[in-house]
Formats: structure tokens, sequence, C-alpha cells
């Protein structure tokens, strides 16, 4: 098998293809809250899971050679374990939007990045310095900000977007930490195939019958999927990470109008204001990131 050389320069098809995968998570994010209102959040996510491994298997096999070389790996309990984690998180957050919204949702949700940096250091000793610590404290402040506590009668549902942005975090960082053994290849199938396990185990127990056109919708809905870390795939293999990762936070944009649009979300000023100064925080700890990496022998 011939290996395919990958271009890591082209900065401005990476951000394109990061914006538009963007764009397409956050069509997939209006689908998933659609069905898991229709239905439920176990049967809904186990199907995207059942495509999703399907995906992985596919690229794995292509890219390793064979399905055994794709998941051949060092560390199986916690290439296991993050798939199970990143499984209840997709869960934890589709039930967050259908009890908040997703335009709020996904303001809460842009803490995931400080979360990462906040917990680096405890999980894989790396050190943070006082400015992203204070950037840490301004993000989290943005977040009191959304949820306007004693301004107006706590909304507990806030909670479960939040619990999700954690959840989400712990598992970046058992990705980075796995990531010292294994293939970003071999991360990628086990995501998909111990998710999908999971969620096949749960999932089962919660059927139910759809309607025919939901039955279309969930069809996008997995097509979506495949399509949307195909482009991300795309994304990292044409550009560096540290140039396109500050636009993931494109996907609060999109997913915003979709929730306004499709659902009739009104996004209250302090949603916009928190958001953006979560935004704030976590594009200034991505760009210290970088320069730590610059200043690294």
């Amino acid at each position: 098998m011939t290996a395919i050389p990958t271009q890591r320069n082209d900065a401005r098809l990476g951000i394109l293809l990061m914006a538009t995968t963007c764009a397409v998570f956050a069509f997939q994010d209006g689908l998933s809250r659609h069905l898991a209102e229709e239905a439920n959040v176990w049967m809904v996510v186990m199907i995207r899971y059942w495509f999703f491994a399907a995906f992985v298997i596919v690229v794995g096999r292509a890219r390793a050679g064979s399905v055994r070389a794709a998941a051949a790996t060092s560390r199986p309990l916690l290439q296991i374990w993050r798939g199970l984690l990143l499984a209840a998180e997709i869960c934890v957050t589709v039930w967050g939007f259908t009890r908040l919204g997703i335009a709020q949702s996904h303001a809460i949700l842009a803490a995931g990045p400080l979360i990462v940096t906040a917990l680096s250091g405890p999980f894989l000793g790396e050190a943070v310095g006082w400015r992203r610590w204070a950037a840490i404290g301004v993000g989290f402040l943005g977040i009191l900000v959304i949820l306007r506590p004693g301004v107006a009668v706590f909304d507990a549902d806030a909670l479960v977007p939040l619990a999700g942005a954690a959840m989400f975090a712990v598992y970046s960082l058992q990705t980075r930490l796995v990531a010292r053994t294994d293939s970003a290849a071999t991360s990628f199938f086990w995501t998909g195939v111990a998710g999908a396990g999971l969620m096949t185990a749960v999932g089962v127990f919660h059927w139910e019958p759809m309607a025919p056109g939901d039955w279309a919708i969930m069809a996008v809905l997995c097509l979506t999927g495949v399509t949307g870390h195909g482009l991300l795939i795309k994304c990292y293999e044409v550009a560096e990470a540290s140039v396109v990762q500050p636009f993931a936070y494109l996907q609060l944009v999109f997913s915003s109008a979709v929730g306004i649009l499709a659902f009739g979300e009104v996004l209250h000023p302090t949603t916009v204001v928190g958001g953006t100064i979560v935004v704030a925080a976590g594009l200034f700890t991505l760009w210290r990131e970088r320069v730590r990496h610059r200043k690294a022998p």
C-alpha cells in the first residue's frame, strides 16, 4: 500500500475545512435535538455510533492495512475508557440540548478548553503559568455571567452542559495521555468501537418506533456525523492544529443560529456577554499554548 503524503502548511484550506466542519456539526446538533425529543437520547446516540464505528473501522483498515493493526494499542484499558467517556458525554450533551437549548448549551460548552488547561497539571504534569490561570479565572467568570446566580432563579438544567464540558475535557486529556504511546488513528478507532459497544448495551433497552420522516432525519444525522469527522481529519492533515483550533469556536456561532432559527430559542443578553468572555479566555489560552510550544526546545 503506497503511503499518501500529507500536507501541513495550507492554513487557508485548513481554516475553511474547520469552518465547514463546525457548520456540519452544528447542523448535526439540530438533528440530534429533534430526534432526542421525538424518540430518546439513548436510541439516537446508539444509532449514530453504529455508523461512526463502521466509519472508524473502514478508515482504520485503509490506513493501517487491517482492523487488527488499527486496533493495536499498548494501553487498551485507557483506550476503552476514553471511548466510553466520550459516548457518555455525547448523551449528556444531547440531553442538555433538549433541556436548555442548543445556543445556551454551547455557550457553556465553550468552557471545555479552559477546563482542559486547568486539569492539564494534575492529569499530565504540565506547567500552567499565571497568565493561563488568569484566563481560566476570567473564563469561569463568563460562565457565572451566563448562569446569573442570584439574579434569577437558578436553572439546574445549566449544570447538564457544564457536566458535558467537564467530561469532554477529561476525554481530551486522556487522549493526549494515550497519544504518548499510540497513534491518532488507533485512538480514533477505539473511540468509535468502544462507544458503539456501550451505546448498544444501553440503547437496545430504549428502542422505540419512529415515524418514517424521523428515520430519514436519522439517516441524514449519521451521514453528517461521518462527513464531519472526515472533514476534521482532513483539516488536521492540511494545516497545523495550532492554526485551525481557534476557529473551532465557530461551532458556537453556527449552533446558536440553528437553535434560534430552527427551534425559536432566544439568547439572553447575559448568555451573549458570558459566552463572549468564555471564548475570549479560551482563545487566549490557545495563544499562550502556541507561544509555550514555540519556546520549548
